[in-house]
């Protein structure tokens, strides 16, 4: 054996077995689900209607933001975050994305990656607040279209007691499943400025 292909061996090999076992990576992620229930859209009436939902107003512009991060999970599928939560009619979209609206709310999301803008006003606002500008229910037994014990995750950690209580703090990372266990991201790489 030639020495550049002794060294790629004894490489290859030194990566095999050993006595400390790296954790293996996923060998696949979980899809979104078959049917509108996992796509919820994204525009409650009292949004559209930019009406005052739990205290919050639609305003422009509003205080600079700070992102936190929601994954949802149900029967093991993804449920998608719709984009435009949050944010009242016309919007102005680019694909996926909406850019922008006649007003938006403390809380929003401009993108379908679950990722919320929270408007840093010095109020504590909660997964209740958000799912209340959605539209969607949301509580110990109730996950938009989804019924079943909801369980969440702040960080990685199991989280008890009512999800709508959640605070959205800045870069917290927030799993809720129901009807089967996906293992939580403790992290979220948010982008700059959130």
């Amino acid at each position: 054996m030639r020495p550049a292909a002794a060294l790629l061996a004894l490489g290859l090999l030194a990566g095999c077995g050993g006595g400390d076992a790296q954790p293996s990576l996923p060998t696949s992620a979980p899809s979104v689900g078959p049917d509108a229930r996992w796509r919820p859209p994204s525009l409650s009436h009292a949004v559209a209607a930019a009406r005052p939902v739990r205290g919050m107003r639609c305003e422009r512009p509003g205080p600079r933001r700070f992102g936190a991060h929601l994954e949802l999970f149900a029967a093991r599928r993804v449920v998608i975050v719709a984009s435009g939560i949050g944010i009242a009619p016309p919007r102005v979209r680019e694909g996926a994305y909406v850019r922008s609206g006649r007003c938006s709310y403390p809380l929003r999301t401009r993108e379908p990656t679950g990722v919320i803008e929270v408007a840093g006003d010095g109020r504590t606002y909660t997964l209740g607040d958000l799912f209340a500008l959605w539209g969607r229910p949301l509580g110990p037994d109730r996950l938009a279209g989804f019924r079943g014990p909801v369980e969440a995750y702040v960080g990685g950690r199991r989280r008890g007691g009512d999800p709508r209580t959640i605070p959205l703090t800045r870069h917290a990372q927030i799993v809720l499943e129901v009807g089967g266990h996906v293992p939580p991201h403790p992290r979220y790489r948010f982008p700059p400025g959130l």
